[in-house]
C-alpha cells in the first residue's frame, strides 16, 4: 500500500519527469548491460553512455538528498548539530 507521501513524491517526480532513484538505477543497470555487450553502433552506444552519465548524476542527487535528511535525523538539535559521515 502506497502512503500519501509515496503518492506525493511520486506525483512531484511526475510532475519534474525525473524518474525515482529505483527507476533511474534500474535503467541504468541496464544500460551497463548493453555497453558491457558492445552490441550496437557507436552512436547507439554514445547515446547510451550519454544517457548513463545522465542517470547516474540523477541517482548521486537522490543519494545526496538521502544523506543530508539522515545527517538532519542524526543530529540532536537539528540540521547545526548533524554529524557528517565520514568519508572512506
Amino acid at each position: 500500500m502506497r502512503s500519501k507521501k509515496d503518492e506525493k513524491s511520486t506525483a512531484m517526480n511526475a510532475e519534474t519527469k525525473e524518474p525515482s532513484f529505483e527507476e533511474a538505477f534500474k535503467r541504468l543497470s541496464e544500460i551497463v548491460d548493453i555497453l558491457e555487450s558492445g552490441e550496437g553502433t557507436l552512436t547507439e552506444m554514445t547515446a547510451a553512455f550519454e544517457e548513463g552519465v545522465a542517470l547516474s548524476k540523477i541517482c548521486a542527487g537522490h543519494l545526496d538528498s538521502i544523506e543530508q535528511k539522515v545527517e538532519i535525523l542524526l543530529g540532536e538539535g537539528g540540521p547545526e548539530d548533524a554529524v557528517p559521515f565520514e568519508e572512506e
